[in-house]
């Protein structure tokens, strides 16, 4: 038990001094210190260029920090089998990257029947995750190509949390979907975090977005952390870059009135 309440005020990931440089020195990320904190939706906010997949990436090592230490569970990555590190966390990008030759069910249970779970085990698992992110079962047997946008992004979900990660990393998921079904996989989302409880590290460019998912928000601009605060404390923000934001996007929708309810 006291092994249990200690892991609970270890942060979810945590970088510490973190820099990475391109293999002819320029910086992409420069003294990065930011945690996520267990069962948060940390929303890493910025412009293209600005440092936020970059970061997303460390976590699980698609790429390697050039100094600092990022950590997971307490544990160094660098110090943690790749394999096991990638297996324990759940990935959804834009593009969703399911599998085309490969049917939904399929897709979803990828993980599982790496891990060794049963045929039984992995049919249930998969028939609950449908049901948990809003899919027919019959959907189970058709193919990405068969499927609308907003479904292949639905599956991409589905297939990151398979194996009940801890941790879910997220970048753009729904950026490149229509706006009446984003905004439904915003709702969604936001009904699956108070049931699942993740830590969520959630990447974008829209602020209407983090203000609405992140419970706070982490401003990057040329790879480097601006601010990180609720988003009630980012709406009012005294840093000029956060009241820049703030400024553009009421103009563009109308935010005015509304901050931190978006």
């Amino acid at each position: 038990m006291n092994m249990e309440t200690n892991l609970r005020k270890v942060p979810a990931v945590e970088f510490r001094e973190v820099n990475y440089l391109l293999p002819r020195g320029q910086p992409l990320l420069s003294n990065l210190n930011l945690e996520v904190r267990r069962g948060e939706t940390l929303v890493v906010l910025g412009r293209s260029g600005s440092g936020k997949t970059t970061t997303l990436k460390l976590v699980n090592r698609l790429l390697k920090p050039s100094s600092g230490e990022v950590r997971v569970n307490g544990t160094p990555t660098a110090e943690t089998d790749l394999i096991r590190l990638r297996r324990s966390i759940g990935y959804v990008i834009q593009e969703v990257g399911l599998f085309p030759h490969y049917t939904v069910e399929k897709n979803i249970a990828l993980i599982p029947r790496i891990e060794g779970w049963s045929t039984k085990k992995i049919s249930a698992r998969v028939e609950e995750l449908l049901q948990l992110v809003g899919l027919e079962s019959t959907i189970r047997s058709r193919y990405p190509h068969q499927l609308s946008g907003g479904q292949r992004q639905r599956v991409g979900v589905a297939r990151a949390l398979a194996a009940d990660p801890s941790i879910l990393l997220m970048d753009e998921p729904f950026g490149a979907l229509d706006a009446l079904t984003r905004d439904q996989l915003q709702r969604e989302f936001l009904s699956l975090q108070q049931r699942l409880n993740k830590s969520v590290l959630f990447v974008t460019h829209d602020l209407r977005e983090a203000l609405r998912l992140g419970s706070r928000i982490a401003l990057m601009e040329a790879g480097r952390l601006v601010t990180v605060s609720s988003p009630e404390g980012f709406v009012r923000s005294p840093d000029p870059l956060a009241a820049a934001y703030v400024r553009a996007f009421e103009g563009e929708f109308g935010l005015t009135g509304n901050r931190g309810k978006a």
